[in-house]
C-alpha cells in the first residue's frame, strides 16, 4: 500500500472525521428525551461543523509543494495507521447498525463519543507534525485544544448521570 499522501487527501480525511463527528452527535441527540444532554451533543455537533470548515479553508489553501510526508512519516507506518482510523475507527456512522443498537443509555453513548474524540486527536497530532508552521499548525493546534474540551465536556456529563 502506498504511504504517502498528499495535503489533499489528509485534510479530505480530517473533513471527513468531523462530518462523521457531527452526524454521530446528531443521530444520538435525536433519541435523548433529556434537553440538557440533547443540547450538549448538538452543541457538539455545531462545533465538529466548525472544524470542518476549518480543515476544509486549509485544504485549500495548502500547496503540495509545501507538504512534506517524511517529516512526519519516514517509514510509511503513520501514514497507514492515519488511513486506518480516518476510513473507520473515527465517528463511523455509515456503519452504526454495528456501533449502535438503538439500546444504548446515555453512558454508553458518552462513553463511545469519548473514545472517538481520543482517536480524533491522535488523528489531528499526526496531521499537525505534517503541517508547517507558517501555514496553519496553530490552527490544527486550536483543534487539538477543542477536542481535548469536549472529552471534559463529556466527561462531566458522564459523571453527572452516575
Amino acid at each position: 500500500m502506498d504511504a504517502n499522501f498528499n495535503a489533499d487527501e489528509i485534510f479530505e480525511m480530517a473533513e471527513e472525521i468531523e462530518r462523521q463527528g457531527a452526524r454521530f452527535y446528531r443521530k444520538v441527540a435525536e433519541r435523548l428525551k433529556d434537553a440538557e444532554q440533547k443540547d450538549l451533543l448538538l452543541n457538539l455537533a455545531a462545533m465538529e461543523d466548525d472544524h470542518e470548515k476549518t480543515f476544509s479553508s486549509m485544504r485549500k489553501d495548502f500547496s503540495d509543494q509545501e507538504f512534506d510526508p517524511n517529516v512526519f512519516d519516514p517509514e510509511g507506518l503513520a501514514a497507514s495507521y492515519l488511513r486506518a482510523i480516518a476510513k473507520g475507527k473515527v465517528f463511523n456512522v455509515n456503519n452504526s447498525s454495528k456501533i449502535l443498537t438503538e439500546q444504548e443509555t446515555i453512558g454508553d453513548i458518552l462513553k463511545m463519543a469519548i473514545g472517538f474524540e481520543k482517536d480524533s486527536i491522535v488523528f489531528y497530532i499526526g496531521i499537525k507534525e505534517m503541517v508547517p508552521d507558517t501555514f496553519g499548525k496553530d490552527k490544527v493546534d486550536k483543534i487539538i485544544e477543542e477536542e481535548m474540551r469536549h472529552i471534559v465536556m463529556l466527561t462531566e456529563e458522564l459523571s453527572n448521570i452516575r
